[in-house]
């Protein structure tokens, strides 16, 4: 997608942060933005900073838990209503859930997966279907982290095991989505200056939580950005380079390149030399063979 001017983009999480960082790179560029978050707070303020730009028209808000299918449906329908037929499709919203590993919960699992892979999940089941049938290519960025690509510590698990699951699945739809002419990103942030921290205002009454995840939250809650995070407004200038040119991967942050490399070392070190042939063409189905 070379040119995004006149394009309609739908970004979750897109009242804070990284999402609104690359919604303004959107509008600077031309597009129109349907911001949907799940803190009207965050909305308000965010449609506050584009009236203050003379780019209102440019921008419309939907509170949204992106959880709840139906509401993302009503979401689609609302944005196609006010502003046209999405071709751009940031999946964003996450949550930096944090917390022992052996006092985990049910809930606590459902609640990190269910946003920050099932947020995924249900972008791509509600939209994918109205840009095929629109008929115009697209382009689609799903938001993982620079933790997928790591070694990262138990009490991050549920956070890792999302972001890396968001990963892996971007890469596996790729090529596909490229054959109806939409392109395909994964973003992999490190450290930027956002309101992830706010895990304990983003959990839905229904995640109920232990108390070890409570006070886990209440904790990340006082972390305060550093001026050495990266700020969102150069996330959302690498996403629009990234669309333009359909770039698979944006890594935001090359500090943790000798981690990465030293885990694909580890499974390299791991993998067998010894080949058996014709093993990988016995795995094809009979229309590719």
């Amino acid at each position: 997608m070379k040119d995004v001017s006149g394009k309609v983009a739908f970004i979750t999480g897109g009242g804070s942060g990284i999402g609104l960082g690359i919604a303004r790179a959107l509008v600077e560029a031309g597009a129109k933005v349907a911001l949907a978050d799940l803190r009207p707070d965050h909305l308000s303020t965010a449609r506050d900073a584009f009236a203050s730009r003379g780019q209102s028209a440019s921008v419309h808000t939907i509170h949204l838990d992106v959880t709840d299918r139906a509401a993302f449906a009503a979401a689609a329908d609302e944005t196609e209503r006010v502003l046209g037929k999405v071709q751009i499709l940031v999946n964003n919203a996450g949550v930096g859930i944090e917390g022992p590993f052996k006092e985990a919960t049910y809930a606590d699992w459902d609640f990190g997966l269910g946003v920050n892979l099932g947020g995924v999940i249900n972008g791509l089941q509600t939209f994918l279907p109205r840009m095929r049938a629109l008929g115009k290519g697209g382009h689609v960025v799903n938001t993982a982290s620079l933790a997928a690509l790591v070694t990262m510590p138990a009490y991050m698990v549920m956070y890792v095991a999302s972001k890396a699951a968001v990963l892996a699945l971007t890469e596996a739809i790729r090529g596909e989505l490229g054959e109806e002419n939409i392109g395909v990103t994964v973003l992999c942030p490190g450290p930027v200056r956002s309101n992830i921290h706010e895990l304990v205002k983003n959990r839905p009454a229904r995640f109920t939580q232990h108390a070890a995840f409570q006070a886990a939250a209440e904790r990340l809650a006082q972390r305060v950005p550093s001026q050495l995070w990266m700020d969102a407004a150069e996330v959302g200038t690498l996403i629009l380079k990234a669309i333009r040119e359909n770039q698979l991967y944006v890594i935001t942050h090359g500090e943790w390149r000798s981690a990465m490399v030293a885990r694909h070392e580890a499974m390299l070190a791991a993998t067998p030399e010894k080949l058996s042939p014709g093993l990988i063409e016995s795995l094809r189905k009979p229309d590719e063979a």
